[in-house]
């Protein structure tokens, strides 16, 4: 019983804090939470799931293979494991896709904000569709101007513990909304056409979509120092677990959104839900609220890039502000001019979160690694690496030559009875004519 004990509290006590901070980093990526059911419909909903397995199954892989990387080349940051495994220019390139990825994210957090608050607002007795505050430019820029822009000019991460620990638990209540919500409003939404094909066209930005979703890579060496015995045996449990846990939530999440919507599916899930519905109003809220404390982070990650790569890691209080102001200033320049969240996941995906989660950690393990060629580890990342540079190049071709339609801000179809009436007659018509058709009738 003895022995029992000191296990459980070295991998389960000992390790919690380990598992909730690399849980919460891939929690903060789940806002993209509303894009996993995008990514569904982009996929086809079979194949959709198995992809969910398979990117949860190579982000733990390589979150592994980084503390791997890390301990054969005796350095304890992902900066330091690639410049001393390719030099400056590999260095250079992580800060670029590093300072992408949370500045891509920002923009993304504002269009969520904006299209999410403007519906929430619209509930409010007396505020008409003319009303500033259903003007979604003018809720960017006040949101920008009394949360985002003052939470973002703190200069120590900690001071947005508290925050954090809200924006988790805003998470969890969004995820029972939505499940509550496939119960009760699924039978309201008619099923689209194919909504069940196994595989679609789009499975390649459906892919970084996800890859979005769960990466967690930049902060995992300064988790890993904070196991009281930092060995691979159990960073590789509390790795696991976390990826485990996010993988239940994200299908859970992706699946209800999805089985609600099918076609319909928006890449703001909460696009979908009807003006008038209360429950998903309340959801709004809670999304937003949760985007808006969690853009400071990615601030805090965008200027620490900048910082290092220009400023020698150093900025002085004006310099913070400034270098602050500029990077909200131009994302949110960016967020005003465009408003389709589907594309924006996407291109990140692609773009930023694929060679961050599939490429740079497979490429620096095989530089690193001093087994024989046919080893696992050397087999599986070559198989991840060819796999990265295939989505990244496939995805992002694809998404320049398919862009997806954003029906932003508009009340879908299916609010108004008439209009569900309407279409299920015609549905019902096709159907008849199809078999009349095959009877040769």
């Amino acid at each position: 019983m003895t022995i029992f004990k000191k296990i459980f509290n070295r991998l389960c006590v000992k390790s919690l804090f380990a598992i909730i901070f690399l849980m919460h980093n891939i929690f903060i990526n789940l806002f993209c939470f509303a894009g996993l059911p995008y990514s569904m419909k982009e996929a086809g909903f079979p194949l959709g799931v198995l992809l969910l397995f398979v990117v949860a199954y190579i982000t733990d892989y390589s979150i592994i293979l980084l503390i791997k990387g890390g301990n054969l080349s005796s350095t304890k940051t992902y900066q330091e494991l690639v410049k001393k495994t390719y030099g400056l220019v590999g260095y250079l390139i992580l800060s670029i896709l590093q300072f992408l990825y949370p500045f891509i994210a920002m923009i993304s957090y504002n269009i969520i904000t904006a299209d999410t608050l403007t519906k929430v607002f619209q509930r409010i007795p007396g505020v008409g569709v003319d009303n500033v505050l259903t003007d979604r430019h003018f809720i960017l820029l006040l949101t920008t101007v009394i949360f985002t822009l003052p939470l973002s000019l703190y200069r120590h991460i900690a001071k947005l513990g508290k925050i954090s620990l809200l924006s988790l638990i805003l998470t969890i209540v969004i995820l029972i909304i939505v499940m509550v919500r496939t119960v009760t409003f699924s039978p309201q939404v008619p099923q689209s056409e194919n909504a069940w094909v196994f595989a679609k066209s789009n499975a390649v930005q459906a892919i970084g979509v996800m890859s979005f979703a769960f990466i967690c890579n930049h902060n995992s060496f300064l988790i890993y120092g904070s196991l009281e015995e930092p060995t691979l045996k159990n960073w590789s449990q509390v790795t696991h677990m976390s990826v485990s846990l996010a993988l239940v939530i994200s299908v859970v999440f992706a699946s209800c959104g999805y089985l609600t919507f099918t076609g319909y599916t928006e890449g703001d899930i909460f696009e979908n839900y009807c003006r008038d519905d209360n429950l998903a109003t309340f959801g709004r809220f809670c999304y937003g609220v949760t985007v808006i404390l969690t853009f400071p982070l990615e601030c805090f990650v965008t200027r620490e890039v900048i910082a290092n790569v220009f400023f020698h890691g150093n900025l002085s209080t004006v310099f913070h502000v400034v270098v602050t102001v500029v990077i909200i200033a131009v994302a949110t320049g960016v967020s005003l001019v465009y408003d389709c969240l589907g594309i924006v996941l996407e291109l990140n995906g692609v773009l930023s979160a694929t060679p961050l989660v599939f490429i740079i950690p497979s490429a620096c393990y095989l530089r690193l690694s001093k087994e024989r060629w046919n080893h696992s580890d050397n087999l599986i990342s070559c198989l991840i690496l060819v796999l990265g540079v295939l989505v990244m190049a496939v995805g992002f071709v694809m998404t320049l030559l398919s862009p997806q339609e954003c029906s932003h801000g508009k009340e879908m179809f299916y609010c108004s009875p008439s209009n569900v009436s309407s279409l299920q007659t015609e549905q019902a018509y096709l159907v008849v004519r199809h078999t009349c058709q095959f009877k040769g009738e």
